[in-house]
């Protein structure tokens, strides 16, 4: 579209009436007053080195979404390792072994902790790196900017500055806050869209100010300046207060001529402005708040574990402390050969409570086993690993951007399996923002024969579950009931959809031209008239197709255009006063270009909900055609035009129950007189300069938009994207609540509430207003919130006297009920009601606002919460949330930037969380559970040995072996566990969603199996010392009959513990890789090489440990029968108690385990089928629910119609 052909036809402020009207010179209004804090901003226009120094230096328009920067890196990242109480602990332990109480060298505790500290800075800093190469990308697009001389050259973004001059070109974002000076309009309009900021579709009208469209040239900005005084950076996306000193005159500013960054030019080709706010002072990013630090449940549970391990190790520190003094007072002096009395603090028999002391710190590092340091290290690894793996999902890769699915952090994998609530956006993260006529209702007559997908998606999930149903019931005539209205459903699928953009009808009454043979053919005329007549779109001719694509404000304009076009009345030229259709009546004939001189246009609006434009046609009639909200419309109606409103109702109650938007359509036929009185007076408030004009311009067109007549009716269905319905089913059978945040207004939002099935027919909807202000002007604002007060109380009130079990309760609320009830005095009472209700809708919030209501959501029910969103303004919910999901589509990257998980399509979510979700969850709770056990199985024993030696501080082990239990010989299997194990596969999950629910139930990290695993570590603890302790205390060791040394003896239980804990975690796997038998059985062959190779090194090296496999336990049978008895009998009794467990008290993924085993989905499909049916949440959403309705409403029209005939029956 080029700019000077559009200006040399139109103006486009003449076809808005209440916007973007332009007073005359004369009546200008006052400039704004304003002083004091909060509007000390000044902007030099085109002088953008005025800006370099104080005072009016401001922000670089460069972003950063990061956490660190390269000054605060080192501080934070080490912050955030040692708040782990773990890594704290050890940092301690570090420190004292530079003391001479350490009973191991420093190296040994040092570089542990260097190694796993620095592993885990490293994996933060690399994450970190990834979000700004994201930023970078933002902040390296260029820009037109004004250089000097008339002269526009490309700049990155992030070099604008304040005072900049910028040219902005169709379809491109705009780089910063920005004051229009002109368009390529000749009166400075511009169309701008919101999506990014405020979810909206519809596009928002802009316009310059009369004094600047002078400047609408390259060449024109050599020689300007202005100044502009303006308000202070705020979060307020809706407002502006400033003035423009503009050829020593100063013109007031308002918020409809600011163009706010993120959001788009559309159907203008270029606009000129000058940057106001840049950067972090632009009002999009005044609306995020910094990244924040996740972390999830399990890892602060995982806290308070440590904190009962540590309390542990402080409890047998001082156990062994006391005995330490005891034995130093009383009998340290006997024991001579050890030279008590040679001036040695660490045992001083003459201060034997000091002596207990130095001890009571070799104590504390002695058992730090108990405390283990590489669990947060292990954790990180398998968490990494299990990040790569879910952005390797292919099942999660969108083919047509290319775009995989993306862990940004994988501090949160588990939580993914804990989510109770999701919080999402609706347009483009829902919708696709794309709209396809498909049904209409004309003359009480409704035509459309394809099926929208909610439809399709419920007749698939009616024909699986009445599948089950027809091979088990024993009813013939129920069966063939259902069996029939399951056809009747299903059956439009086969049709296939029209390959049209914004086009999906099909009904043959209708195409190629056969509408000329309905019945009543003047309604039908008239209806593709108003389709045709009734818009503010622009046509653009199409070089390649030889037709015509239309820049309308809305995706709904164009569908019904496009519907039009294809009926045979095509739009295709408007003029400043008049527009052309090409109406072809027959396919046979040629089309006739008809006029219709445009006498006046009462545009839409949010408050007006309907679109009204008054022509006169080539024979010199006046109509009036009406486009509406069917509730608006229908209370316009005349007496003779309700001819056709209750079969149309009826039609528009069936469109809305399958998700389909409507409108209706009405005429009105005006003589020339009474149009002309009345056009006098529309002429007068339009010009008028007080105050309530638009509130005139409201009641003046009231007046003409009266007595109508009712044409017909339309619904186009709101494009979901792919596999919306199917994927909310999904979340909803898995037992997850869904919450949709939108900006859209309420109408639209309930539609899409209907198409993804959150609402549905027979479901009772609690809407939540605001009193109308209008009519409680005198009332104040505690009035408002008690009225509000009061239909929360009465809406619980009627949820909890509901009798009927199956009753569902949709919540719907606006953003001005938000305002109020989201206050410390009433959000819990909201909340509650929101609990109780099957699905909440939340309309027309800001993006505050839905920070707020996630935060509520998240702080109020204490569970996990996950948002989901694609533009700018979901920020602040993606950051708030728990869990914040970007959808990385085609408006921007700011909610890819500040989320955790990036993901193409909503689609990928089912998947993100009833697989990815479910494994991440119980992979890591049993890496962690076991972890502890294998930690306390392990440190106990050097306990019990201490104990056992008179508290001497004497480790059994040698060094190198305490060292390497961690890092080298137990930590692969517990990786593998987490990186690689499967309770059920992929397809299980999905097949069977009630799986998910062990996540949020945390059935696999509570306190009971907490501390059952610490019970099982503590067993296996004293049966590897005492076990290993009575066999080899009086037996021969060697052939020679000598009993064994410690280091023989330690050596061998440290063999039962790898045997033990790597036995265990065999046990514990439920799906066998070679990896993981490569993992746990090559750990135990690690532990005898090493202790070959160790025992072949020098003695000076070696130390006690010199060949003591070749010589030593190899030759020895009671060293290898040791290793058999101790590893069955640590390794029973959990064997004993999973096999009961899976025999009498059976979990679910037991049951699909033991059913895929015996191949019993195989061979006994019908119950396979039974089976799943019965793994799905009861849930009142989603189109499942819509179908068991369904059933249960054919039911009983079954049950009625046998009872009926059962009397008759002889």
């Amino acid at each position: 579209m080029t700019g000077g052909r559009i200006r040399g036809k139109i103006r486009r402020s003449n076809l808005y009436t209440f916007a973007c009207l332009h007073a005359d010179a004369t009546e200008a209004e006052e400039p704004h007053q304003f002083s004091g804090p909060g509007y000390s901003r000044i902007v030099y226009c085109n002088e953008p080195r005025r800006h370099v120094k104080k005072p009016f230096k401001y922000r670089s328009n460069y972003i950063s979404t990061t956490k660190y920067n390269i000054i605060t890196f080192l501080p934070k990242a080490l912050f955030e390792q040692f708040r782990r109480v773990a890594n704290l602990y050890f940092l301690l332990a570090a420190l004292l072994s530079l003391t001479a109480v350490a009973p191991f060298s420093a190296v040994s505790m040092i570089a542990p902790l260097a190694f796993v500290v620095g592993l885990s800075m490293a994996k933060e800093a690399l994450e970190d790196w990834r979000r700004f190469i994201q930023d970078m990308k933002v902040n390296m697009r260029k820009a037109k900017v004004h250089k000097g001389d008339g002269v526009f050259g490309p700049k990155p973004w992030m070099k604008l500055r304040v005072g900049d001059i910028v040219k902005v070109e169709k379809d491109q974002f705009f780089p910063a806050d920005l004051l229009i000076l002109s368009s390529s309009y000749e009166d400075g309009i511009c169309y701008v869209e919101t999506m990014n900021l405020d979810g909206e579709t519809n596009l928002k009208v802009k316009r310059a100010l009369e004094v600047t469209l002078p400047w609408d040239e390259d060449a024109t900005f050599k020689d300007f300046t202005g100044k502009i005084r303006c308000e202070d950076p705020n979060p307020s996306l809706y407002t502006f207060v400033g003035n423009l000193e503009c050829d020593r005159q100063v013109y007031p500013l308002e918020p409809s001529q600011i163009l706010l960054r993120d959001s788009k030019l559309r159907n203008t080709a270029y606009v000129y402005g000058v940057v106001i706010f840049t950067g972090h002072d632009s009002k999009v990013m005044q609306n995020s708040t910094e990244s924040p630090s996740k972390r999830s449940r399990i890892e602060k549970q995982m806290d308070k574990i440590i904190y009962i391990l540590f309390s542990l190790l402080v409890l047998i520190s001082v156990i062994s402390s006391i005995g330490f003094a005891v034995k130093t007072a009383f009998q340290m002096p006997k024991w001579w050969y050890l030279k008590p009395f040679d001036n040695s603090k660490l045992y001083d028999p003459n201060k034997p409570a000091l002596s207990g002391l130095f001890h009571l710190i070799t104590a504390l590092i002695l058992y730090g086993y108990l405390i283990p340091i590489s669990l947060y290290l292990s954790i990180e690894v398998v968490k990494v690993l299990q990040a790569m793996f879910i952005n390797w999902d292919m099942h999660m890769y969108d083919d047509e951007t290319g775009t995989p699915a993306q862990a940004r952090t994988s501090n949160l994998n588990e939580e993914l399996g804990q989510v109770d609530t999701i919080l999402s956006d609706k347009t483009g993260t829902l919708t696709c923002n794309q709209m396809d006529f498909l049904k209409c209702s004309i003359a009480g007559v409704s035509y459309g024969m394809n099926s929208s997908e909610v439809e399709l998606a419920a007749a698939q999930q009616m024909a699986i579950d009445l599948g089950g149903s027809h091979r088990t019931g024993t009813n013939g005539g129920y069966v063939s009931e259902i069996e029939l209205e399951t056809v009747v459903t299903s059956n439009d699928k086969k049709t296939g959809k029209s390959k049209i953009k914004g086009f999906g009808f099909e009904d043959s009454r209708l195409t190629n031209g056969n509408w000329s043979r309905e019945p009543n053919l003047g309604d039908v005329l008239l209806f593709f008239r108003i389709l045709a007549i009734c818009h503010t779109a622009i046509p653009e001719a199409n070089a390649e197709t030889g037709g015509f694509t239309y820049e309308a404000e809305s995706p709904d304009e164009g569908a019904f255009l496009v519907a039009a076009r294809e009926f045979g009345f095509e739009f295709c030229k408007r003029t400043q006063s008049s527009i052309l259709v090409r109406e072809r009546y027959s396919p046979s004939e040629g089309p006739i270009e008809r006029e219709y001189k445009i006498l006046n246009l009462l545009d839409f609006t949010s408050k007006r909900k309907r679109m009204s434009v008054i022509v006169r046609d080539e024979d010199g009639q006046i109509f009036l055609f009406c486009k509406g909200a069917d509730s608006i419309i229908f209370e316009r109606l005349s007496k003779n035009g309700r001819m056709y409103e209750e079969v149309t109702t009826k039609h528009l109650n069936e469109y809305g129950e399958v998700g389909l938007r409507t409108l209706a359509l009405s005429y009105r036929k005006l003589e020339e007189a009474e149009f002309s009185d009345w056009n006098k007076e529309f002429l007068k408030a339009k010009t008028s300069i007080n105050g309530d004009r638009e509130a005139m311009l409201e009641r003046i067109s009231d007046m003409i938009e009266r007595d109508l007549v009712l044409v017909g009716a339309t619904a186009v269905e709101d494009k979901l994207q792919p596999g919306v319905p199917q994927c909310i089913d999904k979340l909803a059978q898995a037992g997850l609540k869904i919450w949709v945040l939108t900006g859209d207004k309420m109408e639209t939002a309930i539609n899409i509430g209907y198409s993804c099935s959150l609402l549905r027919q027979g479901m009772k909807k609690i809407c939540i207003t605001t009193p109308n202000t209008d009519m409680l002007a005198q009332d104040t604002k505690e009035a408002v919130k008690e009225n509000i007060l009061m239909q929360i109380t009465n809406a619980s009130q009627m949820i909890k006297l509901e009798n009927d079990p199956h009753a569902a309760f949709a919540l719907i609320i606006d953003g001005k009920t938000l305002t109020y009830t989201l206050e410390n005095d009433m959000k819990i009472q909201f909340l509650n009601l929101a609990v109780d209700c099957a699905s909440v809708i939340c309309c027309r919030v800001s993006p505050k606002q839905k920070a707020l209501v996630t935060r509520l959501v998240k702080e109020g029910t204490g569970k996990t919460t996950l948002a989901i969103g694609d533009g700018a303004n979901d920020v602040g919910m993606i950051q708030e949330a728990d869990i914040g999901v970007g959808i990385s589509g085609v408006e921007g990257m700011q909610a890819v930037m500040a989320s955790d998980f990036s993901i193409a399509q909503f689609r990928f979510l089912e998947r993100l969380l009833v697989v990815h979700g479910h494994w991440c969850y119980k992979r890591i709770a049993q890496a962690i559970c076991y972890f502890f056990y294998k930690n306390i199985a392990f440190g106990l024993t050097i306990f019990y040995f201490e104990a056992f030696t008179g508290f001497s501080g004497q480790a059994v082990y040698d060094s190198w072996y305490m060292m390497l239990f961690n890092v080298m010989l137990t930590a692969l299997p517990v990786i593998s566990l987490g990186v690689f194990e499967q309770d059920v596969s992929s397809e299980i999950c999905l097949q069977f969603p009630a799986l998910y629910q062990q996540g949020p139930r945390n059935l696999f990290f509570d306190w009971y199996r907490i501390f059952g695993w610490m019970g099982n570590g503590l067993y296996c603890s004293l049966v590897i010392f005492f076990l290993s302790i009575i066999i080899f205390y009086d037996q021969a060791f060697r052939s020679g009959g000598q009993t064994a040394d410690m280091s023989a003896i330690g050596t061998t239980m440290f063999t039962c513990t790898i045997w033990t804990v790597n036995c265990q975690i065999a046990l514990i796997m439920s799906h066998f890789t070679w990896i993981q038998h490569l993992c746990v059985w090559g750990s135990i062959a690690t532990w005898y090489i090493f202790l070959l190779l160790y025992g072949m090194m020098s003695p000076v090296y070696s130390g006690d440990s010199y060949q003591i496999l070749v010589e030593a336990l190899a030759p020895a049978p009671i060293y290898w029968s040791t290793t058999l008895l101790v590893t069955l009998a640590c390794n029973l009794p959990y064997l004993a108690h999973i096999s009961f467990q899976r025999c009498f008290n059976p979990m679910d993924h037991h049951i699909i385990q033991e059913i895929k085993y015996l191949k019993k989905d195989v061979e006994d499909r019908i119950m396979w089928t039974r089976e799943r049916s019965k793994a799905r949440q009861e849930t009142k959403i989603g189109f499942s629910a819509r179908v068991d309705a369904k059933i249960r409403q054919l039911r009983g029209k079954i049950s009625k119609k046998y009872l009926t005939q059962a009397p008759m029956s002889p």
